[in-house]
C-alpha cells in the first residue's frame, strides 16, 4: 500500500494532474509508474479524459445507491456504435495489458448463412425491378406457346396426273436466340436448369452471384444467348437439398452420312425411250372394257416413279402387279408388296377385285421386301 500511495504522489509531481487521474492511469498500468507516464503521455494527457459528474440525487430512482465519479474516454462514448459494426466486420480481440493501452484487432467478416444468402439474392433482385411469376400461370402459357415446324417435306400431288415434289424447309439463318434458364437456389448451392450444384462458397461462383444480387445477367449467361434475350426466373429450394435430376433422353442433333436405305433403290438399265414403250406395251396389255366402270390407279413405285393406269371395277389385285412388271421389266426378279395409303395396309389377298378391295381411284404403294 505504501509503495502505491508513492507512485500516486510520483505521478502527481510530475504531470500535475489532480490525485483521482492520476489514481486512473496507475490502475490501468498495474501500478507501474513507468507505463502509466508513458500511457499518460502517449495519449496526449489529459486532453482526451472527460469526468462524468455524479448524478443529483434527484435523478437517481429510489432504493439506488449513489455511484462514485466515473472516469473515461471519448472512446468508452463511441462504444456502442462500434458495436454495431462489429457484426458485419467481425469480431474484435485486444492485445496487451488493456482496452487504452493494448492493441485492437479485428477478425475476419462473419459468413453469412445459406438462408441470408439467398434472402440477399431475392432482394437484391428486386430491388432492380424483379418480379414475382405464378409458376402455374407461367408454365400454361409456355406449353400453349407453338413451335412451327422448319424441316422439309412431300407434298403430294392433287391429281392422279401430278407428280409429288420434295419441298425444302427453310432454314433459321439467323445466329441470335433467346435463352430461358431457371436460376434454383438451394440450401446448399445453386444450379442451372438441370445442371449440376454450384457451391455458395466456391470463389469461382462470387461473380455470378454477384450479378445477380446487382440484378444483372451474368456474362456466361449473355455469351449462350449470343447477343438474343436471356429470360432468367429463380425458384427459391433454400429449405431443399439438391436432388440431381434425372437424365433426359435427346435425340442426335448432328449431322452423318447416309450409309443406305431400307428399300433399296431399283436403278434401271433401260433408256427414257425404252422406259416408255415398256409402259405403254404393259398400259395396252390391261384389257379395258368400256361398258363397264372404269377406275384410274395411281402406282407409286419404289424407285421413285409413278405409273397411272386405267382398270376395270372388276379387275383383280393381281393384275396391277403384272402390269407393275410389264411397266418395269427389271422388277420381274425383285420381291415387293402392294400397300394401300392413310391407312397403310398390306394388300395380302391379291385374287380380290379392285372394287371389294375399295381400291376404286385410290393411290398404291410399291415397298421392296
Amino acid at each position: 500500500m505504501a509503495d502505491r500511495e508513492e507512485a500516486l504522489r510520483e505521478f502527481v509531481a510530475v504531470t500535475g494532474v489532480e490525485e483521482e487521474r492520476a489514481r486512473f492511469f496507475l490502475e490501468s498500468a498495474g501500478w507501474d509508474l513507468q507505463i502509466a507516464l508513458a500511457s499518460f503521455y502517449e495519449d496526449g494527457g489529459d486532453e482526451d479524459i472527460l469526468t462524468l459528474p455524479q448524478p443529483t440525487p434527484s435523478s437517481v430512482s429510489r432504493g439506488t445507491a449513489a455511484s462514485d465519479h466515473r472516469v473515461t474516454s471519448f472512446r468508452d462514448l463511441v462504444h456502442a456504435q462500434e458495436d454495431d459494426d462489429e457484426e458485419e466486420e467481425g469480431q474484435r480481440f485486444y492485445a496487451g495489458g488493456s482496452e487504452r493501452s493494448g492493441q485492437q484487432i479485428v477478425g475476419p467478416p462473419r459468413k453469412k448463412s445459406p438462408n441470408e444468402l439467398v434472402e440477399d439474392l431475392f432482394k437484391g433482385a428486386k430491388e432492380h425491378g424483379a418480379v414475382a411469376v405464378d409458376r402455374s400461370a407461367k408454365s400454361s402459357g409456355e406449353s400453349s406457346k407453338p413451335k412451327p415446324f422448319v424441316g422439309g417435306g412431300y407434298r403430294l400431288g392433287a391429281t392422279p396426273e401430278e407428280e409429288s415434289a420434295y419441298v425444302a424447309g427453310e432454314r433459321r439463318q439467323s445466329s441470335v436466340q433467346d435463352v430461358h434458364v431457371v436460376l434454383k437456389l438451394w440450401k446448399s448451392g445453386f444450379s442451372l436448369d438441370s445442371g449440376e450444384l454450384r457451391s455458395y462458397q466456391d470463389p469461382s461462383n462470387a461473380q455470378f452471384l454477384d450479378d445477380i444480387r446487382r440484378g444483372e445477367v451474368p456474362a456466361e449467361l449473355r455469351r449462350l444467348a449470343r447477343g438474343g434475350q436471356v429470360n432468367l426466373d429463380m425458384e427459391d429450394h433454400r429449405d431443399e437439398e439438391y436432388v440431381k435430376p434425372k437424365s433426359v433422353f435427346k435425340a442426335f442433333t448432328g449431322e452423318g452420312q447416309k450409309l443406305g436405305s431400307t428399300a433399296p433403290q431399283v436403278l434401271s438399265s433401260s433408256s427414257p425411250a425404252q422406259q416408255a414403250a415398256n409402259e405403254a406395251k404393259a398400259s395396252s396389255a390391261i384389257a379395258i372394257d368400256e361398258s363397264e366402270p372404269v377406275t384410274n390407279i395411281q402406282i407409286r413405285l419404289a424407285d421413285g416413279g409413278r405409273l397411272v393406269q386405267k382398270f376395270n371395277h372388276n379387275h383383280r389385285i393381281r393384275d396391277i402387279r403384272l402390269f407393275i412388271v410389264d411397266a418395269r421389266p427389271a422388277m420381274a426378279a425383285t420381291s415387293f408388296v402392294l400397300m394401300t395409303t392413310f391407312p397403310n395396309k398390306e394388300l395380302t389377298d391379291e385374287n380380290q377385285t379392285l372394287k371389294e378391295a375399295n381400291l376404286l381411284n385410290a393411290v398404291i404403294v410399291q415397298r421392296l421386301t
